[in-house]
């Protein structure tokens, strides 16, 4: 059916101009189907016309593909102007004013999820002309590590290439908190409570004070000093802040202010016993830093912002905007710090690092640009409902951003030995990027090729298939014969293209190992000019995807897949 043929070929011509090249076979039968539906009837015969046009398109030269669509369908050319997304405006922000923070608790590596709030936060101060101050929550005295701290300035200032005006520790303000703990002490506001944790527990639920609540201001000031001596064991006593036992909203029935921690600080070493709970430290910290806006996650949850508001009351300092954006969560990735120690501590996943996580060491190693991670804050946006992301949409944003420069080398993983029987001996010099680097990419071959287990299963006798951009084929008998180098000849009648090496100098080639996204090891062979990548480089693999050049050894080059 000449007219189907075409149909086909016009939508896979628009998929591939618009996607760098690569048409989807999916996204073309969606259009064919739209403008005739009655080839429902048989998906299976239109999947494989569909296959067989696009396999044939995506061979193509992006020119040739935009030169062809341009003589036959301009009309799918076409473009409604779509506004770009653009941060949203901030509630009372003043250009040049505004000062934002970064939180990271250190007692992990971050992930993507912590990378598209820390790049909201510093990218609304940037549209202000503003700060971002980076802000160690590093408290939790048994969980805070200086590998942590280290890998998370590495996270934030290299790969994300966030600035921030200062960098701050909370543990180094602990004598400023223990001054606003006195101070609340001294006005009624606090009191030490010795009640037991599941004492504590019952009557907050039942909203019921303790005895302890009702001692003289005093008595709770040669406690609490006490509690800085180190007289006391940890889980003896906690300093309570005195708000309402009977409030509706339980956070506020006496919330812990600070308790006792007598382990070596990675920072204080053991200065310190008493250590600050989260609402009482963030509270004091963001009117230290100067920050303006508090742009979080809604995890951290509405009952605990009037919690904050109501210290900053105690102490005479305005509120915070708040903006509360929803949840990213990552299909399928572990993300939470406790879940990801676990693994860790198991040995279920090699390391802070291991290519299925989403740390950002791991995206790192994957080869996701920076760009990628911004591209997608400013696509998820901030919505106050869960966001789910999955690989394909970090892959898309980072394909976009490679596909332009990548250099295109073949790869060959378990490769499998054929010999088309005819074949004349060439030279073939290949791009090493269509559009941007033409040549370099020199091969001399004969007879003896290399192939995919997958394409060399595939071919089935009579028909004619082609070697990328060397020759077409025919399988006859048992054997495969040469049929002829020309692509016209092979867009009338072939049924496949196929990436190649010549295997006649095989101890020539470049051993390839490859760590895959469920930490498994593919090996394979590689083209001679792969010498010339670099580590850190991004390449793309014909017909197999973007890599990541991991380490160079002596008998080999490992490469981390990245995506399709």
């Amino acid at each position: 059916m000449a007219d189907l043929t075409a149909t086909i070929r016009k939508f896979a011509l628009q998929n591939a101009v618009k996607f760098d090249g690569k048409a989807n076979p999916g996204n073309v039968i969606g259009k064919v189907i739209a403008d005739h539906p009655e080839l429902k009837a048989d998906m299976k015969s239109l999947a494989k016309q569909v296959a067989e046009v696009v396999t044939e398109v995506n061979a193509m030269k992006p020119a040739a593909q935009l030169a062809e669509i341009q003589k036959t369908a301009p009309e799918l050319l076409e473009k409604k102007e779509v506004a770009p997304k653009t941060w949203p405006e901030l509630k009372n922000a003043v250009q040049g004013k505004v000062v934002t923070r970064i939180p990271p608790e250190p007692s992990k590596y971050i992930h993507l999820g912590h990378a598209l709030s820390f790049i909201i936060n510093a990218e609304l101060a940037n549209k202000y002309g503003g700060k971002t101050v980076l802000r160690f929550e590093d408290t939790n005295v048994d969980k805070a590590k200086q590998e942590f701290v280290d890998n998370i300035l590495d996270d934030v200032q290299n790969y994300l290439g966030i600035k921030p005006s200062s960098i701050v520790y909370i543990s180094d303000d602990l004598p400023k908190l223990y001054g606003m703990a006195e101070q609340l002490i001294m006005k009624e506001h606090a009191y030490v409570c010795f009640c037991a944790r599941e004492e504590m527990q019952q009557l907050r639920h039942a909203g019921k004070p303790c005895k302890c609540r009702a001692k003289a201001h005093t008595e709770h000031m040669e406690a609490w000093r006490s509690m800085l001596e180190g007289t006391y064991d940890e889980g003896t006593c906690v300093l309570r802040l005195t708000i309402d036992m009977e409030a509706q909203n339980q956070v506020l029935r006496d919330p812990v202010l600070f308790r006792i921690n007598k382990g070596t600080h990675y920072r204080q070493g053991t200065k310190y016993a008493v250590w600050p709970l989260y609402d009482i430290a963030n509270v004091a910290e963001d009117e230290w830093c100067g920050v303006t806006h508090v742009l979080r996650s809604s995890e951290f949850g509405n009952m605990r912002v009037e919690l904050q508001d109501k210290i900053r009351d105690l102490f005479g300092w305005k509120p915070k905007t708040v903006l509360q954006y929803g949840r990213f969560n990552v299909i399928d990735a572990v993300t939470q710090g406790r879940e990801l120690r676990e693994l860790i501590e198991k040995g279920e996943v090699s390391g802070w690092d291991d290519p299925r996580l989403v740390t950002i060491k791991t995206l790192k190693r994957r080869g996701i640009q920076r760009q990628a991670c911004y591209d997608l804050a400013l696509d998820v946006g901030l919505s106050p409902s869960q966001t789910n992301i999955d690989w394909d949409k970090i892959a898309a944003f980072n394909r976009k951003i490679l596909d332009p420069s990548a250099q295109r080398f073949f790869c060959i993983i378990d490769p499998v030995e054929v010999t088309i029987t005819g074949a004349p001996k060439q030279n073939v010099e290949l791009d090493l990027h269509p559009d941007t680097n033409h040549g370099g990419r020199k091969f001399v071959t004969h007879e003896k090729f290399l192939l995919t287990p997958t394409d060399a299963t595939a071919i089935e006798t009579g028909k004619l298939y082609r070697l990328m951009d060397c020759l077409n084929f025919r399988k006859e008998g048992k054997g495969f014969t040469f049929d002829s180098q020309s692509v016209d000849a092979y867009r009338k009648n072939g049924e496949k293209i196929m990436h190649w090496l010549p295997a006649e100098k095989k101890g020539e080639l470049v051993k390839i190992e490859m760590v895959m996204p469920d930490n498994s090891r593919a090996y394979g062979l590689a083209e001679t000019t792969v010498k010339q990548v670099k580590v850190g480089e991004v390449v793309q693999f014909e017909r197999f995807g973007f890599a990541r050049c991991d380490t160079i050894e002596k008998d080999k080059m490992v490469f981390w897949y990245s995506h399709r």
